[in-house]
């Protein structure tokens, strides 16, 4: 069964539809990106996912249970980090768990568990200025596997930093991902991070946006760096870009 399943899904505002009858299965482990221009519905459909949005027509399931129009039940990263400035890293992390009613010295405690193990160790008394700009992407990521295990959903959380620093957060999130067994759903407009990272990427076109294409990416992790260059890689870029140009 698929952790999380979106079913059907339509969703109009002021009597336009902005995309229609998307069904969309994510799995234990996944990484599953959404692909598509500008205004093609992507942030819409994340926050019907999240629950911020109530459909026109279809349900959304977490575990085989209907969550639709419930937030809270999975988590969501926007493309800003949007840390506190005036609070501590430890305690922009820990922020979820406060949120819950988690009492704040056992809030700071399980979030220190995973600096660690998400390259955060000794930035906890630190504030977010003082941290560079893929520190923070870290901070935030961690924030948002606090918030939800099982699922998370990012929006272009890379798109701000330079080539050298994705490329690094890249490999570390893939590595983080299989250790902590998150799922995840991945908006970008960037096509060579998407096939780097995904198991599959979903081409979401039209007006209204549907899911018109579904791309496997077979490449076995840990995918070298010599991916990007093989022929394997470029023949899925020239399949996405020729599904984008002819959608």
């Amino acid at each position: 069964m698929a952790v999380l399943r979106a079913e059907g899904i339509t969703k109009s505002f002021d009597g336009q539809k902005i995309i229609e009858n998307i069904t969309l299965e994510l799995y234990e482990g996944e990484l599953v990106s959404l692909v598509g221009v500008s205004g093609g519905g992507k942030t819409t459909l994340f926050n019907v996912i999240a629950g911020l949005s109530q459909p026109d027509e279809g349900r959304i399931f977490l575990d085989g249970v209907d969550i639709t129009g419930r937030p809270g039940q999975v988590s969501y990263m926007l493309q800003k980090d949007l840390l506190l400035p005036y609070r501590t890293i430890e305690d922009n992390v820990a922020l979820p768990l406060l949120i819950r009613g988690v009492k704040k010295k056992e809030a700071r405690k399980r979030a220190s568990d995973f600096f660690s193990q998400f390259g955060l160790e000794g930035t906890q008394k630190k504030y977010p200025a003082q941290l560079s700009g893929g520190m923070r992407q870290r901070a935030a990521l961690l924030r948002t596997y606090l918030f939800s295990e099982r699922v998370a959903l990012l929006d272009e959380p890379f798109s701000a930093l330079d080539m050298l620093t994705k490329s690094c957060i890249h490999d570390w999130y893939l590595q983080v991902m299989a250790q902590i067994h998150l799922s995840t759903l991945f908006v970008t407009h960037d096509i060579d991070e998407a096939i780097l990272l995904s198991d599959r990427v979903c081409l979401l076109t039209g007006r209204p946006g549907r899911i018109t294409k579904e791309i496997r990416i077979e490449e076995p992790r840990p995918r070298g760096k010599d991916f990007p260059l093989s022929e394997r890689f470029l023949e899925h870029k020239r399949q996405i870009l020729f599904y984008l140009e002819n959608s």
